[in-house]
């Protein structure tokens, strides 16, 4: 017995050692063969080892650690950082629920989940379509909607992921973690305030777009590609700011950091967001409408509207909208559409809505297919009005499946917050999500917001953990250690 267990446990070395040699072997191949190819994937590879080896070992923890990672990674995205990022979400995700499946372990889902994946089933419908050519643009966009499905499929594997955390950490313990996401996006953007470009790294320097390069010079972005993508992040978190606010009862620091994010949201210069936060101050405060908070809102208003027109690029973007349809009667949409080479975002925007909306009629029921009104009409770029975009790429039934995703939002907010105990913590975040949902179909309008990933990543996590038990005692026992 004694020989036969020695004999065993040499072959079992025997044969561990065999297979780490040609693993070693093989590992070396494919770190040479990256290095020659792209010396990215190399990096991707050394990563993506450690980072599986936590995500089993550690689980709780290695997910709050990707979802603060994810705010920084928008400035690589010339290096498709941010696209690595969400096959490793949804491959880390799959994996993960095929060992609960193998090891009959639970998987947390709920009934949002469910709807979101009927919602991104219908979205494959439109690459079906492209493929069989029923769309009013053929197969050769089929990579670009691909692209875009599984950006939308990422997104449903973030929620699921986040789900796995039910009944281990507390879903304030998330919020108060989603905080940390803050400190690199308002670093780099107090880097972009203080220091002049040629100072700065290149990946940190404000970029213009196409149409109008002085943007670059004169706004601020932080760790994301465009300012208005950084305004809608900072919404959110003025959002939950304010939430922490009103369960802290007015903490020093908090009021500091809402200080904080209101001059980095004036920093963008992004009018979209003035708009967001004005209309997400009057969404908040207007069900639990008091004297104080009246005071607060518009006091928060006019800090916001004073910085922004402090300075010369501010007075600028604002007198521009004398030269648009919107405050001038002499101009109309034709002539607008005339005007936009003068560098007027509104006049661009006004002749780029119209463009798109005369292509749809020429496929109006289902469209063109996902992320196509990018290459639909003459200008060529984003449709700049999510509401034209998705009505534009998947027809009428395509913006009717948006509209019902938006409303479903708002029901699943709502529902929850009815159910809830008054003054409870939930029942205030609802709050909260709500007012910022308002001021995001707001900003539709205007702005691409459904094109801003990082800002869903973090909006999915906290739809995720609102519909959570907030009573229930966490059965975690060392994530605190």
């Amino acid at each position: 017995m004694s020989l036969y267990y020695k004999n065993n446990t040499k072959n079992t070395k025997t044969l561990l050692a065999t297979w780490i040699t040609l693993g070693g072997i093989l590992g070396g191949i494919l770190i040479g063969l990256g290095v020659a190819i792209k010396p990215l994937y190399v990096g991707v590879l050394l990563i993506a080892v450690p980072l599986m080896i936590l995500f089993f070992s550690n689980f709780e923890k290695t997910v709050l650690g990707l979802l603060i990672l994810r705010s920084s990674l928008d400035i690589f995205s010339a290096q498709q950082v941010p696209a690595v990022f969400a096959v490793g979400i949804v491959g880390l995700t799959i994996l993960y629920v095929i060992i609960q499946l193998l090891t009959k372990q639970p998987i947390q889902t709920d009934e949002f989940w469910w709807f979101f994946v009927l919602w991104i089933a219908l979205q494959s419908l439109w690459l079906i379509l492209l493929i069989v050519g029923g769309l009013g643009l053929d197969s050769t966009y089929f990579g670009v909607s691909f692209r875009e499905w599984f950006r939308l499929f990422s997104w449903l594997m973030v929620y699921l992921l986040i789900m796995q955390l039910r009944d281990k950490i507390h879903p304030s313990k998330v919020v108060d973690v989603l905080f940390l996401s803050l400190i690199l996006p308002l670093t780099a953007g107090f880097l972009q305030v203080l220091l002049p470009a040629s100072l700065l790294p290149s990946f940190l320097v404000p970029k213009g777009n196409v149409f109008f390069d002085i943007e670059g010079a004169s706004r601020i972005n932080g760790t994301f590609g465009h300012p208005n993508t950084f305004s809608s992040f900072l919404l959110l978190f003025i959002g939950l700011t304010c939430w922490k606010l009103e369960e802290k009862k007015m903490s020093l620091p908090w009021l500091l950091l809402l200080g904080v994010l209101i001059f980095f949201m004036a920093a963008t210069k992004a009018i979209v967001g003035l708009v967001m936060t004005g209309v997400f101050i009057m969404a908040y405060i207007s069900p639990k409408l008091s004297l104080t908070k009246l005071i607060g809102g518009i006091l928060l208003v006019t800090i916001i509207v004073t910085l922004y027109i402090s300075t010369d690029f501010g007075r600028e973007r604002l007198m521009s909208l004398y030269d648009t349809p919107i405050l001038n009667p002499d101009i109309d949409i034709s002539k607008a559409i005339l005007l936009k080479p003068q560098g007027n975002s509104f006049n661009w925007r006004i002749a780029q809505w119209t463009h798109l909306l005369r292509a749809w009629q020429d496929a109006p029921l289902l469209g063109y297919g996902l992320n196509t009104a990018t290459y639909i009409g003459p200008l060529q770029a984003y449709a700049h009005n999510d509401y034209i975009r998705s009505l534009v790429e998947g027809g009428l039934l395509g913006f009717f499946a948006f509209i019902f995703l938006l409303k479903i939002y708002l029901f699943r907010l709502a529902s929850i917050l009815l159910k809830s105990s008054e003054k409870s913590k939930e029942r205030n975040l609802c709050f909260i999500l709500i007012a910022v949902l308002i001021s995001l179909m707001v900003a539709m309008v205007t702005e691409n917001i459904w094109s801003h990933t990082t800002l869903f990543f973090y909006w999915l996590t906290l739809m995720a953990i609102v519909g959570w038990n907030w009573n229930k005692e966490t059965i975690e026992e060392d994530f605190s250690k």
